[in-house]
Order: structure tokens, then sequence, then C-alpha cells
């Protein structure tokens, strides 16, 4: 790990250009440019405030939008993570196969990339709960939670980026996964819902699930949700580092076998 990481830090400059290019792809040809990182979210915000009033999710609890904001915005983070990953070796082929680098910078510039964009939606989130006049959580707690979705998000995605060489029906497995993943994350319901359906002693299980855990941390810090689930949040912190290191695993067993798959 130590060598993989002096071998990522020696290519910091590939790693930056590849950023760079990275979010200049995503908002290629679009007239308003890299300003749809702020607008996107705030058409978001505006969908699902008509979205939630139309269907009466917010009845009998006035802070429900924002609830489902925070929940919403963390997880599009996962998502776009995970469905970049499918590019990120094969959308380098040529890279892959003529010039001698870490391969894991591919996806770990996607993931840069990815988390620039959150950090800006993070700034029109703020904003909106400032006016909704939300109560925030401990902020302090941010940085560990970010970076143990990020932990989460590097670790798939290294998964995902290999799988993706070798078996060409892994995009549609994912677009599968990812929405039953979806539904059994609270995203769109409080955790106390799951924990109505299990057993008392088994409620811990669902934080196996590495975004309830990530998801109520969130909530916590942005709209101080009070849900004691914070022993539950550290088990799903710990289940996303681990992911991370069965990726890096995964990936780096495999990534010599790259080019001539490609």
């Amino acid at each position: 790990m130590l060598r993989l990481l002096r071998d990522i830090y020696a290519r910091r400059e590939l790693l930056l250009i590849l950023v760079s290019r990275n979010l200049k792809i995503r908002y290629k040809g679009s007239a308003l440019g890299f300003f749809w990182s702020l607008l996107g979210p705030v058409f978001m915000i505006l969908i699902y405030a008509i979205f939630a009033r139309i269907l009466r999710f917010s009845k009998g609890n006035p802070h429900y939008f924002e609830f489902l904001v925070v929940g919403l915005i963390a997880w599009q983070f996962l998502s776009t993570c995970l469905h970049d990953a499918l590019y990120a070796i094969m959308g380098n082929v040529s890279l892959v196969k003529k010039t001698a680098f870490p391969r894991i910078i591919l996806p770990l510039s996607m993931l840069l990339a990815n988390l620039i964009n959150f950090l800006l939606t993070g700034v029109v989130l703020a904003a909106y709960l400032l006016i909704a006049d939300a109560t925030f959580g401990q902020m302090l707690w941010l940085p560990a939670v970010l970076l143990s979705q990020c932990a989460l998000c590097l670790g798939l995605g290294l998964i995902i980026a290999t799988l993706n060489v070798f078996f060409r029906d892994t995009e549609h497995l994912l677009g599968v996964g990812t929405l039953a993943w979806f539904f059994l994350t609270p995203v769109f319901y409080s955790i106390d819902l799951q924990w109505t359906a299990l057993p008392a002693r088994w409620q811990w299980a669902t934080f196996l699930n590495p975004m309830t855990g990530i998801v109520c941390a969130y909530r916590r810090i942005m709209v101080a949700e009070s849900l004691p689930v914070i022993p539950g949040m550290a088990l799903s912190f710990a289940v996303a580092w681990i992911v991370l290191l069965a990726g890096v695993m995964v990936f780096e067993k495999y990534q010599s076998r790259f080019g001539d798959e490609l």
C-alpha cells in the first residue's frame, strides 16, 4: 500500500491533468460550462421540492424535504462515481496500452473530479439549508464522513473498473444493482422504518450497508437528525474502508492483464 501511495504521489501531475480533463469533458460543448456544477443541484432541489409536495411526503414532518435532499445528494455522489468507474479503464485504452504509469490513477482521477462536483453541490445545499432555517449538527464530523464515502466510492470503483475490462455485462448489472441498493438505503425514508422490520437484536445489521451509516451521518450533520445511530455509523464506516482495501487488492491483482484484454 505504501508503495502504491508513493507511485501515485510521484505521478501527481498526471493525476491533476486527468482530473482537469474529466471535469472539462463533463461540460464540453455546454454554453454554461462548469457553471452547471452549481445550477444542477439548484434544479434538482426545485424538482424534488415539487415532487415531495405533490405526493405529500412531508405530511407530519415539516423538515422532511431537507431530510430528503441531503440523502439524495449523498446518494448521487456514489451513483455518479460508480457509473463513471465503468469507463475509467475502458475509456482510456490508448493510455493503458502505450504509457507506463500506476493504472489506479485513472479511477482515482474520476473520483476526485466527482468529489469537486460534490463539494460544489454541498455549497448549494448548505445555502439552501440556511435559507430553510435548518439546524446544523456537529460539522467537525464532516471530513470523516466525506473521507469514508470517498473510500467506499473508490473501492467499488476499482472493482467495477476491473470487472468491466473482463465482463462487458458489468454495465447492465450495475444498473440493476444500484437501483436495488438505492431502495435498501434510507434515502426517501428514515432508518427506523428498517428497524421496525427487524428484531431488536438484528437492527445493527442495517449498517452493514455502508451507505446507511453515511447517509445517517450526513443528516446528523446537515439537519441535526437525532437518531441514536453513532455505533451503527461506525460500523458502516468500517465497511467502507474494508471495501477500499478489497478494491485495491482486486485492481492490483488484475491490472497487469488490462492491456491484453483491451
